[in-house]
């Protein structure tokens, strides 16, 4: 399936940031038609997948699925050789991302939930050595699942803040991770050329009702931002971050 040329090209661009078909077809220099068929021939493999955007419903979010590509990967290195381990070379990477340097920046609408759990999990992970922040458009106290959510994953945190991204707009980021499609509509620019992702991230409380009730989609949530989080240490620690210049 990677070994078509232009959906090498695709799983390459996706594995930098969630995108729309129209960014596709800039980045490859491809027609869209064709980039739609390849799209679906990966969607179909399970590598890949589709979420329309909150933002605007007529907006597909394509995301590639590293969870995915990384047991593929792994089963294609054991049939070759057994000493081909990928999850001992991830856990190195993430061993070298806990001594690196960078600032990181997430931001959703509300700074209420998934850049909350990105900036915790960054935290975590990274033993505090990697220095997260989170932001938002329009910030809202912090959802009590936030906290329960990000429990599973050993992080405690005794004082919670939504802050609006207004308060950074003026500081230097390596990072700056978007995870709500509406907020990257609004994503000022910042100083210093820093790397920018995207994650196309559903809100966990948008399906409505209490807290029991939306805690499932709030632990869904935190663990994909978990996955997430993860192999952005790694991309970090290895340098293998792309730049994604927004509009």
């Amino acid at each position: 399936m990677a070994g078509h040329d232009l959906r090498w090209r695709l799983l390459s661009e996706l594995a930098g940031s969630d995108l729309r078909v129209r960014e596709l077809v800039v980045l490859t220099g491809q027609p869209q038609n064709l980039v739609s068929y390849h799209l679906r021939q990966l969607r179909s493999s399970g590598l890949v997948t589709a979420r329309r955007s909150s933002f605007d419903g007529r907006d597909t979010y394509y995301h590639l699925d590293l969870a995915r590509c990384a047991e593929s990967l792994a089963a294609a290195g054991a049939a070759l050789h057994p000493g081909l381990d990928l999850a001992a070379a991830t856990a190195s990477a993430t061993a070298i991302a806990h001594g690196t340097a960078r600032e990181l920046l997430f931001m959703c609408t509300g700074n209420s939930a998934r850049s909350q759990m990105a900036e915790a999990l960054v935290r975590r992970h990274s033993r505090g050595h990697i220095r997260a922040v989170s932001a938002g458009s329009n910030p809202k106290p912090v959802h009590p699942n936030t906290a329960r959510a990000l429990a599973d994953y050993g992080v405690v945190r005794g004082r919670w803040q939504s802050r609006h991204f207004s308060q950074f707009t003026s500081k230097r980021f390596h990072y700056v991770i978007t995870l709500c499609d509406r907020v990257r509509e609004v994503c000022p620019p910042f100083p210093g050329d820093p790397t920018y992702i995207h994650w196309s991230i559903a809100d966990p409380a948008a399906s409505g009702g209490g807290e029991d009730a939306t805690l499932p989609a709030f632990q869904a949530i935190a663990a994909d931002i978990n996955v997430r989080v993860g192999y952005l240490l790694t991309a970090i620690a290895t340098g293998g971050s792309r730049n994604y210049q927004l509009a």
